[in-house]
């Protein structure tokens, strides 16, 4: 996903921060994606970049992919559409509550995202990959675009892959039900591949219900509503919002709105490299992404490279990089 096309000024996370079990509230901005989807921008955020490893959350829809078009969408088009396009040093994380979408990648991956399936694409050096709503594609599409940073061990070691759940592990609870992601919550672990210590988890918990979610006291975490409300504490986040809930606990209780709630749970060791993020890159230094930035428009020139294969199958132009800022990328704190 051409996740921070519209969005060109750096963000960068400067290490781990060292504060005991917060909770804030982060509310989301509007964002414009690729031609035709508009998304919440939860992460990074002005006052929290990242949540362990993960260090991008989009959430869109959901939308009625039979209504009129507004003036962002191009005729013809309708849903996701996201040309080609690169990342570095990181995971994509697909999660689909409503609708279908393509994915094709520059290693050779060709499948549909469907609600309820895992699908995680890692980088290594440099990937390229479209996402394109179909015209037979279900009338909704609601999910969520995730990024998780990859480690200084593995970023530039672990080769371009794409991996897909169908049946993913969930985690029974009185009153709700957790279908995990990534990592382990409360003794069930997910089978999808991760650098860091993470987690990741779809939870449900029905209406009025409160929950004690099991937490791992060495991470940090937050809770992404997709739908009805939550309440933990003094923070009560509603849909399209983030709730952030600091290290050093080992459960939280959560109790569900009377139309019951849906969310995110994404946590984490806190991640304590150095990382600069602009356009779909993430590096190491303001040299590092002006680089991988020459090495996509290069490849586009030639029809792919070394680094950046074409997409096999996409019937289309890739996307051009934006221009870089006049400014050298600087590190900025993990939060404000």
């Amino acid at each position: 996903m051409s996740d921070l096309e519209n969005d060109p000024a750096e963000v960068v996370c400067d290490g781990a921060d060292a504060e005991g079990p917060v909770q804030e509230l982060l509310e989301p901005r509007q964002v414009v994606l690729g031609r035709t989807t508009k998304v919440r921008r939860l992460l990074p955020n002005k006052n929290r970049r990242m949540v362990g490893a993960w260090c991008f959350a989009d959430h869109y829809g959901p939308d009625d992919l039979t209504a009129r078009v507004d003036s962002y969408d191009v005729p013809g088009e309708r849903g996701m559409f996201v040309p080609p396009h690169p990342h570095t040093s990181l995971q994509t994380v697909s999660w689909l509550i409503e609708g279908e979408i393509e994915h094709r990648d520059s290693a050779g991956s060709h499948a549909m995202v469907r609600p309820g399936e895992l699908n995680i694409m890692t980088s290594g050096p440099g990937i390229a990959h479209s996402e394109i709503s179909l015209p037979s594609a279900p009338p909704m599409l609601h999910g969520v675009q995730l990024w998780v940073a990859l480690p200084e061990s593995a970023r530039n070691t672990v080769p371009p892959a794409f991996n897909a759940y169908a049946d993913l592990p969930v985690l029974e609870l009185d009153g709700a039900r957790a279908k995990v992601m990534v990592g382990t919550v409360g003794g069930v672990t997910s089978p999808a591949p991760a650098y860091t210590p993470l987690v990741g988890a779809d939870v449900t918990i029905e209406p009025g219900r409160t929950v004690a979610v099991p937490l791992t006291p060495e991470f940090e975490y937050a809770v992404l509503v997709v739908d009805g409300s939550v309440s933990a504490g003094q923070v009560a986040p509603g849909f399209g919002e983030m709730a952030y809930f600091g290290a050093g606990r080992d459960a939280i209780e959560l109790t569900a709105g009377a139309d019951g709630a849906r969310f995110v749970l994404l946590g984490g060791e806190p991640f304590d490299e150095q990382l600069v993020m602009w356009w779909n890159f993430i590096g190491r230094s303001h040299e590092e992404v002006v680089a991988a930035r020459n090495d996509w428009m290069a490849s586009i020139e030639a029809g792919g490279s070394a680094r950046f294969p074409a997409v096999p199958g996409y019937d289309g132009a890739p996307l051009p990089a934006p221009p870089l800022p006049g400014t050298r990328l600087k590190p900025r704190p993990r939060a404000r």
